[in-house]
């Protein structure tokens, strides 16, 4: 039997982090439904038909779904020989490779959209070295290789850490008995592989299908996406009841992108073996599988280096001009503050967002991972499990915009406050801490938190007894990765900084929209600043070995 006392402190420790779900999710999101359904007081459904029947919503819509559906095959076909070689092969350098696949994920999408603009472009390295006959700058496919650069490693690291637990003796057996490697592949390792295969690729399709700052740097006045649109909407054309009709829209598709992708994730055949398998070294049959990995890793490198040379080149020569000038120039003065200062504001929002995830998350993982003692305590988890995961369904730039419309009157006028950057980060990046942490957490044996109580200690103490040595790498791992998303966010930020106070990657989107060579040139340099300091941070998580991308 469950005591209400029991159930009273359950919820009272959710009690933090539902305010802040209530207050700066559930408020913004609510009011941006009723900024497109409700007008001058009363129920306008033909207002959102009227939006959702245009021709270029229509197309908005196209572009959308087929450009994420491309990018997500390909990204499964390129993650997949890589998963494979990474995390079942034994090879030197393995590491510092699955390290290096891992960065684009985390780079700010500005700073992937400028560095596919300096590869792609009229002087950038494919032209030249097609002769101009491959152009991609400003193509559709110029944005699915921006989508799928950013994407692939949670295929490889969501399959991979599946892979990596597989038991190899069905597949030694099966192919002892005259199968071939295709027949062992599709008869033994697919069926309990499929659903990771099936949970990246519907990850990466929602990320592709809500990226902002790729399509909106490479896809000009052509293309445009639902999150692209929206922010179009709402900064230039200030149609604000579009903008809420598509975000409800975009909403209630990703929310069933989420339900579906639940219930395609099958239970994989319970009669094939698991293990942690050793990796081994390569065979001849693995051959293509590491050709595969090298050349990802080669196109996964050449954006970077790319914008790498690009920020170092001036007027055909070598040159640090472009990073002399991030401290502020003659032609830069009408920015409203020097790159340095703006990447200041980013790294100290950076610290504050990750905070606030880590408490917000922390909180969150430790209510749903303790031991149910009744169907009613499992129900009111379930309950809670559902709630804290709604930001994961929501996208960054909704999530601002829905802070952009609700937050601006008493007692809750926030739009100027310097919390609300940081806090709409922290929205972001929450899902993620609570991914990484609650599977470790789940795992501590309940009765050592038992013998520590036993013996005296409170419930911190008993706490920190059992759960502090299996937690803090884990933990550090969520406060890394939480930091670099934090300070590369772009969509709800895009909304929320204040014009006198930006951080880097809006700074950065407003230099490439300047005309002038220094003004590009150093959104070059600013744009590799900011992935410098991105990879140092996930290079570093890395080494804790903590497979954060496979939690979702």
């Amino acid at each position: 039997m469950t005591t209400p006392r029991r159930l009273l402190g359950l919820v009272a420790l959710a009690g933090l982090p539902l305010a802040v779900l209530g207050v700066f999710f559930v408020l913004p999101v609510s009011g941006m439904v009723a900024r497109g359904f409700v007008t001058d007081g009363s129920l306008d459904v033909g207002g959102v038909l009227e939006v959702l029947t245009r021709a270029r919503t229509g197309r908005v819509l196209w572009f959308t779904v087929w450009s994420s559906a491309v990018a997500t095959v390909l990204a499964v076909v390129l993650g997949l020989p890589a998963a494979y070689a990474l995390h079942r092969l034994r090879w030197p350098g393995r590491r510092a490779v699955r390290a290096a696949l891992l960065v684009p994920f985390v780079l700010p999408t500005v700073v992937v959209g400028v560095a596919f603009r300096q590869l792609l472009g009229e002087s950038g390295p494919v032209v030249a070295l097609t002769g101009g006959r491959v152009d991609l700058d400003g193509t559709a496919a110029g944005i699915v290789a921006g989508l799928d650069f950013l994407n692939v490693a949670v295929v490889i690291r969501g399959v991979g850490a599946a892979w990596e637990g597989l038991d190899a003796r069905p597949g030694e057996a099966a192919a002892a008995l005259g199968a071939s490697p295709a027949q062992v592949f599709r008869t033994v390792t697919w069926p309990m592989l499929r659903p990771a295969v099936v949970s990246s690729a519907s990850v990466v399709f929602l990320f592709c299908a809500t990226a902002f700052g790729i399509v909106l740097t490479l896809g000009g006045l052509r293309y445009s996406s639902v999150e692209t649109e929206i922010y179009l909407l709402t900064t230039e054309l200030l149609d604000l009841q579009a903008a809420a009709a598509l975000s409800v829209l975009q909403l209630v598709a990703v929310v069933a992108l989420l339900v579906v992708a639940g219930r395609l994730r099958a239970v994989p055949d319970p009669t094939l073996a698991r293990s942690t398998a050793r990796p081994h070294r390569p065979r001849r049959s693995d051959v293509p599988q590491l050709v595969a990995t090298a050349l990802l890793l080669v196109l996964v490198a050449a954006p970077v280096a790319t914008l790498v040379v690009g920020s170092l080149r001036v007027d055909g020569a070598w040159s640090l001009a472009y990073y002399r000038a991030l401290g502020g120039g003659a032609e830069l003065q009408a920015l409203p503050v020097p790159v340095t200062g703006a990447l200041v504001t980013s790294l100290r929002t950076a610290v504050d967002a990750t905070w606030m995830a880590l408490l917000l998350g922390g909180l969150i993982a430790v209510v749903l991972t303790r031991r149910s003692r009744s169907r009613s305590e499992r129900r009111v988890r379930s309950v809670l499990d559902g709630l804290f995961m709604l930001p994961l369904g929501v996208s960054a730039v909704t999530l601002g915009f829905g802070f952009f419309i609700t937050l601006d009157s008493p007692p809750l006028d926030l739009r100027e406050s310097p919390v609300l950057v940081p806090l709409a980060q922290a929205l972001v990046a929450m899902p993620l801490v609570v991914r990484t942490l609650v599977p470790v957490l789940a795992g501590v044996d309940d009765r050592q938190r038992q013998a520590a109580a036993s013996l005296g200690a409170g419930p911190l103490r008993a706490m920190a007894t059992a759960d502090l040595p299996v937690v803090w790498r884990p933990l550090l791992a969520a406060s890394g990765f939480a930091f670099a998303i934090s300070l590369g966010e772009f969509g709800a930020t895009s909304f929320l900084a204040r014009p006198s106070d930006p951080t880097l990657p809006v700074l950065i989107f407003r230099l490439i929209g300047r005309p002038g060579e220094l003004s590009y040139g150093t959104a070059l340099a600013a744009s590799v600043v900011l992935a410098a300091t991105t990879a140092v941070v996930v290079l570093a998580v890395e080494r804790l070995r903590v497979p954060s991308l496979g939690a979702f």
